[in-house]
């Protein structure tokens, strides 16, 4: 397999995921949940990792495909020299049970399609039992889990594999479905498929029909705010930062993590675009899901939380799964979880900040949150850490670190300052934050290189330095914040497109490269908004949405040099990008002055 990441499509039911490449192969499933253990991981490894493929007989098909207006709802078409045919793949929201449904539709002619379901429990590794329920029913068991496989046409084993085929011609509907279970209970019964693509049509038009005008980028918004909504897991209010795992960050290369969990530090931004739009529902599940999953010790707060709130994402390596084209290894769990970094009580307070600010009522236990966190970060935020990128060299005083633990103070105080009766923490909080605006100001700014550097005492540069404006640290138009903005374009600019950081001049204890960080070249568009600076902010914004796929997703980065995208897919983080510059750029006052004016 030599597919691209821009290949893929994702379906899902805002609990789990799948993607589906071009022709008609879903290479990448796990069930009940996102981080739930794969059954099909061709995507990182062979078709004998397992897949579910239907797909014209005759190799020599043409395809096109696209969403179904405002949904998920994935439309492949195919044309051959004999008609053409559409696979329709969607994944209904949950009704008890996890399923996917593929509906095959003649178009034109006739078309002889061929079926390959390939089912490989735990990551590609365990092949299962398969039975023959009846005509149209087979199960795969292995140790808890079932697979139940509904189809209408003949299917039999052959070497592992269970196979058809089959043909469709114009004007009929042949519907398959594959649905999780566990395997000490009766297999499903078949849903009527129609009736279930019309359900599911239903749930996502009246999602997507809520998002208001954003001035010429209306329809990349809504695309952008669809994806946010299937990687949120919708039993708890978590947003998975991407359905994938180890889709690298440089082909061949060991930049390879697990993205199946949901990060503190997207918090106050993905907040502010279901806000921003009007979808205060998610939003206030977001912030749910935030407050119970950081609930308990600050010292233990983590970076990132599994969909639940889980703590313990133990990181470990697939030996049998050979990479997304070779790109070795593959982990699942993330050790950064175990790191200590600074940035995230900032998120936490600015999502607090950010809520009361947009219209959500106060959290009743936002006080208590602070009373607890504050004294803790009092002393914390002297230390060193492992910085928003997670590096696994050694820990330092990364400047981002410091101007968010000021973040943390400045909305504390803020919030104090307005509570009724006034919170005697206030002041106390109010000189720690001008205390660390101080330090940073010394220690973080190197007046020989007029910029802002990546952690005291380096001359290196960093991307994470465009939040200072946008966090309201200091005015966007601050001479010390132009030097920064001018040096990161010269500095960190590959073909247009923002790196994180300089890979010689930064130790991150890794080996390798990676590609240009997408929310970063969407932060320097929100910066040059601020500035003023409009028709770049719109230049560079239109490159960047000029990288999406064929039906709208982004991954985490690009490779400008190979023309292709890398690391996870769909990236959360990049569409949430999307969705807040286009509202800096489409209203007089967008998510970036909000976020400033609050720190005012």
């Amino acid at each position: 397999m030599h597919r691209s990441i821009a290949d893929y499509a994702m379906i899902g039911d805002c609990e789990s995921a799948a993607l589906v490449s071009r022709d008609g192969s879903i290479d990448w499933l796990c069930l009940p949940r996102f981080d739930s253990r794969a059954f099909f991981a061709a995507l990182l490894g062979t078709t004998e990792n397992g897949r579910w493929r239907i797909a014209p007989s005759d190799m020599q098909f043409t395809t096109t495909r696209r969403y179904r207006d405002g949904t998920l709802i994935l439309e492949t078409t195919f044309k051959t020299a004999t008609g053409s045919a559409t696979l329709v793949d969607f994944m209904p929201p949950r009704d008890g049970v996890a399923n996917v449904q593929r509906i095959v539709v003649g178009v034109e002619g006739q078309v002889d399609f061929d079926f390959d379901l390939v089912m490989r429990f735990d990551y590609g590794r365990s092949i299962p039992w398969v039975t023959r329920i009846d005509r149209d029913t087979i199960t795969a068991v292995a140790g808890p889990e079932m697979l139940t496989m509904h189809a209408p046409v003949e299917l039999h084993g052959e070497d592992m594999h269970t196979k058809g085929r089959f043909t469709v011609a114009a004007g009929e509907r042949l519907a398959f479905s594959l649905a999780h279970q566990a395997s000490n209970q009766e297999p499903v019964r078949p849903t009527d498929a129609e009736t279930t693509l019309l359900d599911t049509e239903a749930f996502w038009t009246e999602f997507s029909s809520r998002c208001p005008e954003v001035g010429n980028w209306t329809e990349e918004v809504r695309r952008s705010l669809i994806t946010l909504k299937a990687l949120t897991y919708r039993p708890t209010g978590g947003i998975v930062a991407a359905a994938t795992t180890s889709l690298p960050e440089e082909i061949g290369g060991s930049r390879n993590w697990d993205y199946r969990y949901c990060w503190l530090r997207d918090a106050t931004l993905t907040l502010m675009a279901f806000m921003d739009l009007g979808y205060y529902e998610e939003a206030e599940a977001w912030r749910e899901w935030l407050m119970r999953s950081v609930a308990g010790d600050p010292a233990q707060m983590q970076i990132m939380y599994g969909v639940a709130g889980e703590r313990h994402l133990l990181e470990w390596e697939v030996p049998w799964l050979e990479g997304f084209r070779s790109s070795r290894p593959v982990r699942i769990g993330n050790a950064a979880s175990e790191q200590f970094q600074l940035d995230i009580y900032g998120e936490v307070a600015d999502l607090l900040a950010q809520a009361r600010a947009g219209g959500l009522a106060p959290h009743p236990r936002s006080t208590a949150l602070a009373h607890s966190v504050m004294p803790f970060l009092e002393k914390a935020w002297h230390r060193p850490d492992e910085g928003i990128w997670e590096i696994r060299g050694d820990s330092r005083h990364f400047v981002h670190s410091k101007v968010m633990t000021w973040v943390a103070f400045d909305r504390a105080a803020k919030m104090a300052a307005a509570v009724e009766g006034g919170d005697p923490h206030a002041r106390q909080w109010r000189k720690v934050a001008d205390d660390i605006h101080a330090d940073v100001c010394e220690k973080g700014y190197d007046a020989e290189l007029g910029t802002f550097v990546q952690a005291y005492g380096s001359k290196a540069l960093d991307a994470s330095l465009l939040q200072i404006p946008l966090t309201g640290f200091l005015p966007a138009d601050d001479p010390r914040v132009l030097g920064t903005v001018a040096a990161i374009e010269n500095r960190l600019l590959r073909d247009g497109l923002v790196l994180r950081y300089d890979n010689g001049d930064t130790d991150d204890g890794l080996d390798g490269e990676e590609g240009a960080f997408l929310a970063c070249s969407f932060w320097l568009a929100d910066v040059y908004a601020y500035l003023g600076r409009y028709d770049d902010a719109v230049t560079l914004y239109e490159r960047l949405c000029g990288l999406k796929n064929d039906v709208g997703l982004l991954a985490e980065e690009y490779d400008p040099v190979a023309d292709e995208m890398l690391g996870n897919f769909p990236q959360a983080f990049s569409h949430v990008g999307v969705i807040i510059t286009a509202l800096n750029l489409a209203r007089a006052k967008g998510p970036a002055f909000e976020r400033g004016e609050v720190a005012e």
